[in-house]
């Protein structure tokens, strides 16, 4: 049901047929504002409530539909979860607003947009030549954050899984972005981030320049303390040479070859997927 699931969500994804406001922010959004109001109040005891109802509440349904109509429903609740869990709709449009701006050499959209894309990267101090290769950064970042990580926790604990992790990145995002010192968050994700970010950095070393990306992984992978976005950003760097800046007011060569990389690596998980549901590892 992983496989099916999973390719099921990226035709959806790439197809765009989600109405935007099944959009995975979107729909935890609505959750937030509906069952408890202003993020800023959160107390560490409903902070706790927030992030693990979602993936109560998924757990009950699949307890509830398990058998029924020949594992049907099941299947079904697999497939919408995948489905809402890989929409983002929204970090394609800004990347794309990106590159339209750099084609047209404005610089200060390019700044914005990028800015949009990662907020939780700073990119006041950077220059417009290494503009790019910080985009491109960000692009491996989100490709694990919102694709690869979710993938993951699916494969591996299910719906419920991929749940309670896409609600804690909702709710880390947005103490990010917004500067609310949310409760329990931070710790929280480096927990959920730990193992999945060092088997999909791993990916990017066999996708790339094996050698380099394995150097730039066991430097950082074997570091307990290491933060999931350092390690998936310095080994996706090591493992893609990134072409010479362009006299271009913003050089999108790099993002693009980090791009290729992110690519190349999804697929691989993919395919690897396939073969543990071939031999009947993964159901």
């Amino acid at each position: 049901m992983a496989l099916f699931s999973l390719l099921v969500a990226i035709l959806v994804e790439r197809l765009k047929f989600l109405p935007s406001s099944w959009q995975c922010d979107r729909v935890l959004q609505s959750y937030q504002s509906t069952f408890f109001g202003d993020k800023a109040s959160l107390t560490p005891s409903t902070m706790a409530l927030a992030l693990i109802l979602p993936a109560v509440v998924v757990y009950v349904l699949g307890w509830l539909v398990s058998g029924m109509f020949w594992g049907l429903l099941n299947l079904a609740l697999w497939v919408v979860v995948a489905v809402i869990c890989f929409n983002h709709q929204k970090q394609r449009e800004m990347f794309k607003k990106y590159m339209l701006a750099a084609c047209r050499s404005d610089v200060q959209a390019c700044y914005h947009f990028a800015s949009e894309l990662d907020c939780s990267e700073c990119l006041d101090a950077v220059s417009e030549k290494e503009l790019g290769a910080k985009v491109g950064q960000s692009v491996a970042w989100i490709n694990y954050r919102y694709y690869g990580a979710v993938a993951l926790c699916f494969i591996f604990l299910g719906p419920v899984g991929a749940v309670l992790y896409c609600t804690s990145r909702f709710y880390a995002e947005e103490n990010i972005c917004k500067s609310l010192n949310l409760p329990l968050i931070d710790d929280l994700m480096f927990v959920l981030d730990w193992i999945p970010s060092r088997i999909f950095a791993f990916g990017y070393a066999l996708s790339g320049q094996f050698s380099e990306g394995l150097s730039a992984w066991s430097e950082h992978a074997l570091n307990i303390n290491t933060s999931a976005r350092k390690l998936v950003t310095q080994t996706a760097l090591a493992s893609q040479p990134l072409p010479e800046v362009s006299n271009a007011p913003i050089c999108v060569q790099s993002t693009l070859a980090l791009l290729v990389l992110s690519k190349r690596n999804f697929t691989l998980m993919v395919t690897l997927l396939s073969l543990l549901t071939i031999f009947g590892i993964v159901s």
